[in-house]
């Protein structure tokens, strides 16, 4: 008798076990940007550098500190807004948030430089609202990544909006993107 009922808990937990794995692999529904599951169909461009190049000073601490022309295309159809995050991986600190923008009109396809009064700026780690370029220690060139996300929503956040605040209302939301990276050192 205890042996058929050892054998019947063995089996169901076997089963149960198997059941929990296999739902724990299944493919998720919802893409998500860290996986690489969204397309980078978004090809972003700047006159004032090109993909992997120096950042001119003018666009860093060390010179103006204005923000460089970017250009972009690519733009998915169903585009509601477009989210510009340009942050540094390579800060000692961990990655550091030069800028944030949200909200930005589907139909913008660039930015000026020294843009202002387009879309919502959001606050960097300078603790500043809108653009702080490059300004790293002294050492080795850091590297600066422009990020443009096609979201199928606006985000409606307040002005002031974090990197972190931003991102989490764009989850589920992202269509595609794209990035342009340039490097700075001193």
């Amino acid at each position: 008798m205890k042996r058929g009922w050892m054998r019947r808990g063995l089996l169901g937990l076997l089963l149960l076990g198997t059941a929990l794995i296999w739902a724990g692999c299944r493919p998720s529904t919802e893409k998500t940007l860290e996986e690489g599951e969204i397309d980078m169909a978004i090809q972003v461009t700047s006159t004032a550098f090109s993909e992997a190049s120096t950042i001119p000073k003018k666009h860093t601490c060390d010179g103006q500190d204005v923000s460089p022309q970017l250009s972009w295309s690519g733009v998915p159809e169903g585009t509601k807004s477009l989210v510009l995050i340009m942050d540094d991986p390579d800060a000692p600190v961990g990655t550091f948030v030069h800028w944030v923008l949200y909200d930005l009109p589907p139909d913008v396809k660039e930015l000026p430089e020294g843009v202002q009064g387009v879309g919502v700026q959001g606050v960097n780690d300078f603790r500043r609202t809108g653009y702080n370029g490059p300004c790293p220690p002294r050492g080795p060139a850091h590297r600066y990544y422009f990020k443009v996300y096609a979201l199928d929503t606006t985000l409606g956040l307040k002005a002031g909006a974090r990197k972190a605040d931003v991102e989490k209302a764009m989850q589920g939301h992202i269509l595609a993107w794209g990035q342009l990276m340039g490097k700075y050192g001193r």
